[in-house]
């Protein structure tokens, strides 16, 4: 069962011609946190059961209040299968974000676990998404139409086969996972190494030369941040994430009551 603007397309469009969005992550499997969030203007916000605590029944209620505020809910699953990603799209996620997709054969395997034949090869079920039985023919039409599909490219494989992966028909947008790629490479975090340097520029340039949608995290609750990684060409950006939003504030604010300096 969807709400809000999900039957007309509008992130997917937005992917589809390259156009800036923003979005946030949610580690906090409150649904309050996704109610504030989702009232203050991002696009999406992406529900991280890869790194964190949040259960299936937590990210339904999530997906729920995000999809009421007229926002698209994505999932992050912890892994790319299809048992887990049909579950996540059952109850009614607008699409998935699917970790360590190193290969042509692994982003179709996302695709297939997202969609229906004969587009997919997702198994039918009789849930949320389904409006639990009673509207089937219409969320079969919207899921092989409107789904979305984001693959994470955080290994150095992933690089090596980059434009055979973004070529995947149903693949709608990347997103570079920059830590675990330094780390598949040996080198956890070593952003200023040349080779990692290359690596992640090669993502950006390959993602240009197909027109297709390049993603960043932007951890860091810093605008200026944001800023620089749309100025060189991400369009699919993630702005920091629930725990950090509320950390800072909190530390900012006692730090000026306090007088005490950064």
């Amino acid at each position: 069962m969807f709400e809000g603007n999900v039957y007309n397309g509008s992130l997917k469009e937005k992917l589809d011609k390259n156009k800036l969005t923003v979005g946030s992550w949610i580690t906090l499997g409150h649904p309050s946190i996704a109610e504030i969030m989702a009232a203050k203007g991002f696009d999406w916000l992406v529900i991280d059961m890869e790194h964190s605590v949040i259960t299936l029944d937590m990210a339904q209620e999530l997906i729920r209040t995000i999809g009421s505020c007229g926002v698209v809910p994505l999932v992050r699953v912890g892994e790319n299968n299809a048992a887990v990603i049909k579950r996540v799209m059952d109850t009614g996620a607008y699409g998935v974000v699917v970790p360590m997709v190193n290969s042509r054969q692994e982003a179709v395997r996302a695709v297939d676990a997202v969609k229906y034949p004969p587009i997919g090869k997702r198994g039918v079920g009789l849930a949320r998404a389904q409006g639990y039985g009673f509207a089937f023919e219409k969320y079969k039409n919207w899921v092989n139409k409107n789904s979305i599909v984001i693959v994470q490219i955080e290994h150095i494989d992933a690089i090596q086969d980059l434009e055979a992966i973004l070529g995947v028909d149903g693949v709608d947008a990347s997103i570079i996972g920059p830590y675990d790629l330094s780390a598949s490479m040996g080198h956890p975090g070593g952003f200023q190494r040349k080779d990692v340097k290359t690596a992640i520029s090669r993502y950006g340039t390959v993602c240009k030369k197909l027109g297709k949608t390049a993603g960043f995290h932007v951890v860091p609750a810093d605008p200026e941040m944001a800023k620089q990684k749309i100025k060189e060409g991400f369009k699919f950006i993630g702005f920091s994430l629930d725990t950090i939003f509320l950390g800072k504030k909190i530390e900012e604010g006692l730090r000026m009551i306090k007088g005490e300096k950064r």
